[in-house]
């Protein structure tokens, strides 16, 4: 649903970006591993568990408790080239990359941010397990910079320079599998203050930082080498953490999902408090289910299992109220449930005659919670341990519905474009500092050194003007992930800059979309094609079946072009063929065109047959 401008201050909309990006450095930000291959896995796998404990203000971090309930076990795998005892937390970290530093003093400068004079190495609490130590490190590069767009400042508070997470292989509700090769790759994060004024302008700022980050040529490409977060929040509502949009396109519409779901949360409990609406504990209602036909429930009793009820006093009918497309603040409640290693909740503003409940189960239930008029309830089923830390997650979440708007951490559902659950928001006191680094002294003098190589948007558009000529072409390619690689290509080949462009813009996609593994062919490849293009051994037209037969070098694409007779028609040989068709009474130009191309469509480039025609038309008469 999209909105006039005014209507996001009139709701309160706040929003704030977090971009991370990975640096292209040869090794990693605290070893000498390699930051840039998969590296081939070992044998050789940790084992972890994630146990929550009083932080230094006496509290365990909410986030932390959550993910330490779910119980689940981490797998590390490691590898070789690209993991070593740093990665695992069994060595000390060695001394911080000066190439990672110097390209993240780079992305300050690109963002006219200040550098502290001593930059201090931090711990930061990760609490999803991603790595092996349960911290991050991380350290504050830049400070009060800003990014200009549409003539007004967008304020970045702070740059930081840490490491990149362990990549996940599995999941599930009691194991999840790591990788660490890409553990400790250098990442640079770029926060910017809540002072975004819509869904519209967010991807806008995403897009531009993305822009800046690629034009310095120091970081790395491909799917997940960038991730944006959001953080969102409107009047009445709370700070939402959006985690890992990869698809820029639809960041406005899921943020406006985002809105609708606060909205509607606030329209609840405005309810629930005029209702006087409370949450109350949970009884055993295993007896009451003991001959149950419930698929599920009986399953959970068979199984050892008990059932747990709880009374949601004058919940009845908001339960199953929508607050995005098919989620309804039972599917909250159920989230907060799941963390336990449930199935879900069944709750009454369901058909629960569709589960196999009895009419008398269900009168049976009601009158032992005392149910009233505009009452509910929830009823979990499992095991004993699981069941009883479900009911009291999903109770917890059931009485913030009367508060409000949890503050969470939240993922993406890319098929409905909306968040959903992760964690609740962390807590502030994560950070605390590294003692095995010693602090960094910064030199002033080398970053106005550095500030003189800052990418201009201008000066590369002018440039890319000049090979190109198509301001639309010129515009997207600024804007999109395979820059690199045109500078890249076009540097050698020095020739074809709009073919070049067009290809990697429109042609990879085209072919992408056909189940073709583009991204299985190198820059270098592609320069070969380009090659024999500018060489006149092909023709625009047999790209695609070259690119198709996914050539890894350069005696690849001239095997194919050899095989799949591609090599291109001109000169000479072109001219007998039009002569050919003039000889047989053919002079109709459109006629001689269709009768060549119909055999040669491959071979022969269009603008030069119809030159060749002309010519030789004119001869004839």
């Amino acid at each position: 649903m999209r909105h006039e401008k005014d209507y996001y201050q009139k709701i309160g909309f706040k929003c704030g970006l977090e971009i991370h990006q990975r640096l292209l450095t040869s090794e990693k930000l605290f070893c000498s591993c390699s930051a840039n291959k998969e590296g081939e896995k070992l044998p050789i796998k940790i084992e972890r568990t994630l146990r929550a404990v009083v932080g230094e203000l006496g509290e365990i971090d909410k986030a932390t408790g959550f993910e330490s309930m779910k119980g689940r076990r981490f797998i590390y795998n490691t590898y070789k080239d690209t993991s070593c005892l740093v990665e695992i937390d069994e060595e000390p970290p060695h001394e911080v990359n000066k190439e990672a530093l110097e390209i993240s003093y780079l992305i300050a400068a690109t963002f006219n941010a200040s550098l502290p004079d001593e930059i201090e190495v931090m711990r930061k609490e990760v609490v999803d397990g991603s790595d092996p130590s349960a911290f991050q490190r991380t350290m504050l590069i830049g400070y009060d910079g800003f990014l200009e767009l549409n003539g007004r400042k967008i304020n970045i508070p702070s740059i930081f320079l840490e490491e990149e997470s362990s990549g996940i292989e599995s999941s599930d509700s009691e194991v999840v599998i790591y990788n660490v090769n890409r553990l400790g790759i250098p990442l640079i994060e770029i926060d910017t203050d809540p002072e975004i004024k819509n869904p519209d302008e967010a991807k806008e700022v995403a897009m531009s930082i993305g822009t800046l980050l690629r034009l310095t040529g120091k970081v790395q490409r491909g799917i997940g080498t960038i991730r944006q977060d959001v953080n969102v929040s409107i009047k009445e509502g709370a700070r939402i953490e959006i985690k890992g949009f990869q698809e820029l396109e639809v960041m406005d519409e899921i943020i406006d999902n985002e809105i609708e779901r606060q909205q509607k949360l606030i329209e609840i409990s405005k309810k629930l408090k005029e209702r006087k609406a409370e949450v109350g504990g949970a009884i055993d209602a295993t007896e009451i289910f003991s001959k149950t036909g419930a698929k599920i429930i009986k399953s959970a009793i068979e199984k050892k299992g008990v059932v747990l009820a709880a009374k949601l006093s004058g919940f009845k009918g908001l339960i199953g109220m929508e607050i995005n497309p098919d989620r309804r603040l039972g599917s909250e409640i159920s989230d907060y449930a799941k963390i336990a290693g449930v199935g879900g909740i069944i709750h009454s503003d369901e058909d629960l005659k569709g589960y196999g409940i009895s009419e008398e189960e269900i009168n049976n239930l009601c009158n032992k919670l005392e149910i009233k008029e505009n009452d509910a309830f929830i009823i979990i089923a499992g095991e004993k341990e699981k069941a009883e830390k479900a009911i009291s997650l999903a109770r917890y979440r059931a009485e913030y519905a009367i508060k409000g708007v949890p503050p969470e951490t939240r993922g993406i559902d890319s098929k409905k474009n909306i968040t959903k659950f992760l964690r609740p928001l962390p807590g502030g006191a994560r950070m605390y500092p590294e003692t095995d680094e010693k602090p960094i002294l910064v030199d002033h003098k080398r970053y106005e050194e550095i500030k003189k190589n800052v990418p201009s948007i201008e000066r590369i558009e002018s440039r890319l003007m000049n090979e190109i000529g198509n301001k639309q072409i010129v515009e997207e390619l600024i804007r999109s992930p395979k820059l690199q690689d045109y500078f890249y290509i076009a540097e050698k080949v020095k020739d074809a800059y709009q073919l070049i462009a067009t290809t990697l813009l429109q042609k990879m996609k085209e072919l992408k979309r056909l189940g073709i593994d583009v991204e299985r062919i190198s820059n270098d490849t592609l320069i070969c094609i380009f090659e024999r293009y500018k060489n006149r051994i092909i023709t625009k037209q047999a790209f695609e079946p070259i690119i198709k037969a996914l050539p890894r070098n350069c005696s690849d694409v001239d095997r194919i072009i050899e095989e799949q007779k591609l090599v291109r028609i001109s000169g000479d040989e072109l001219i007998e063929l039009i002569k050919n068709e003039i000889d047989k009474g053919n002079k109709q130009k459109n006629l001689i065109i269709s009768s060549i191309m119909s055999k040669y469509r491959l071979n022969i480039d269009g603008e030069e047959l119809n030159d060749v025609i002309d010519v030789l038309l004119k001869v004839d008469k």
